[in-house]
């Protein structure tokens, strides 16, 4: 059984307002039509895909269950086992208070960036999946209604040869002719041959011909059936980014994600205006306020949030609320299961300036079976129509894709 929290903060505090409980927020009155629910309970299991993904369950007392998922990291389970307390016996259709109340009541514990918030996003998207069944509306719905029926997805891609241009190119083509898909993604950040020192982040000459060439076989490879995108995961030096946007903009790039390392905005800044190559960065920034930097700077020309990363559907949201008003379009990165793809299918389809969404698992076979229904089709997710999320979970499948150790979730 959990430990009860609760216990640790001074008793004479309980009503302040960084204790935002229902009671002390004045809406426990009743609400009828059905909606006087309270959670019961919180449970996670993890997967062993391609990444080690976080699945979360809100239970309540209506006998309704709502599927989220935290982004992957070490912790995350233990962290949202620390905050049941805070949620149990509370009405899980007031998503705002509850993601705040979780947000101060970890305020020791980091929730202003990185795994807390993570965690904490875990749960804010199972009570989308509940607020919709519990109200019988689709998801998006609860965000404002949407833009478009459907949420475009790009794919991205690797080869056994990852360095190998025309083996990037040939993949390029395969992912476009025979998956249907007409958006995708490749590394750059790959051996070339002509390093000397990957630590020092500087690129030599030979390093950017190579990654050029790269961006050259698989552009013209796909011309106009496909649009490109090539990520560098924070690798080089300002003045080695520069270089390397340069070298590409005569290429058909959709964008050059995450040139420089995230920490300092300044060189963020200095690389994206050096350049007519579109840059795109934000899946290592959390919440609004720090997505927000990036915007307000404009050192971006496509923001990247990572839903179940950044804080939740309705932050990511807030995200592209700002992002709108610097006329940035917003490309969501994402690498999870079926649960948070769909969960960024639907802020996708709610937002006006969504471009695509990340899939990060075509290799991995048995990713659509991880619930019943299809999600990805012909390189586009169709927003669902159904209550929630709009997905089921296979149990079967998560049971035999269990991280060892694992507990499977109580049946719904």
């Amino acid at each position: 059984m959990a430990p009860n929290y609760e216990s640790l903060h001074d008793p004479n505090a309980e009503y302040t307002m960084r204790e935002l409980s229902a009671e002390t927020m004045g809406v426990t009155a009743s609400r009828g039509g059905g909606r006087d629910v309270e959670i019961t309970d919180v449970q996670t299991t993890m997967i062993d895909g391609n990444f080690p993904w976080t699945l979360v369950r809100v239970y309540t007392d209506a006998g309704i269950v709502g599927t989220g998922e935290a982004y992957w990291g070490a912790g995350v389970p233990e962290l949202i086992e620390r905050m049941k307390p805070f949620v149990v016996g509370e009405n899980p259709l007031d998503i705002d208070r509850l993601y705040e109340h979780l947000i101060q009541k970890m305020s020791g514990e980091g929730s202003v960036e990185g795994v807390t918030v993570t965690a904490i996003a875990g749960i804010e998207i199972a009570l989308h999946d509940l607020a919709g069944k519990i109200l019988d509306v689709p998801a998006y719905q609860l965000l404002g209604g949407k833009y478009r029926d459907r949420m475009r997805v790009y794919c991205d891609c690797h080869t056994e040869a990852e360095a190998d241009p025309e083996a990037c190119a040939d993949e390029a083509e395969r992912v476009v002719e025979e998956l249907g898909y007409d958006a995708m993604k490749f590394d750059l950040d790959v051996p070339s041959g002509f390093e000397k020192d990957r630590a020092n982040r500087h690129l030599r000459p030979g390093e950017i011909r190579h990654k050029a060439e790269i961006v050259e076989r698989v552009t013209e490879r796909v011309k106009d059936r496909a649009d490109v995108a090539f990520d560098c995961h924070w690798t080089f030096s300002g003045g080695s980014a520069k270089r390397l946007a340069a070298a590409i903009e005569e290429y058909d790039v959709w964008w050059l994600e995450d040139p420089v390392p995230p920490e300092n905005l300044e060189v963020q800044e200095e690389v994206t205006k050096s350049t007519t190559t579109p840059i795109t960065v934000g899946e290592n920034r959390y919440r609004v306020t720090e997505e927000r930097r990036l915007l307000e700077n404009q050192a971006v020309d496509i923001i990247a949030p990572d839903l179940p990363k950044v804080g939740g559907m309705r932050e990511t949201r807030k995200v592209a609320d700002v992002a709108n008003q610097y006329y940035v379009p917003v490309a969501m990165h994402n690498v999870s299961s079926p649960i948070a793809t769909m969960a960024s299918a639907h802020v996708g389809a709610a937002v006006s300036n969504s471009l695509a969404v990340e899939y990060h698992s075509y290799e991995l076979g048995w990713w659509a079976d991880l619930v019943e229904e299809d999600v990805i089709e012909d390189g586009y997710i169709e927003i669902p129509e159904k209550p929630g999320l709009g997905l089921t979970l296979d149990l079967d499948t998560i049971e035999e894709h269990m991280v060892d150790g694992e507990t499977l979730f109580d049946p719904a």
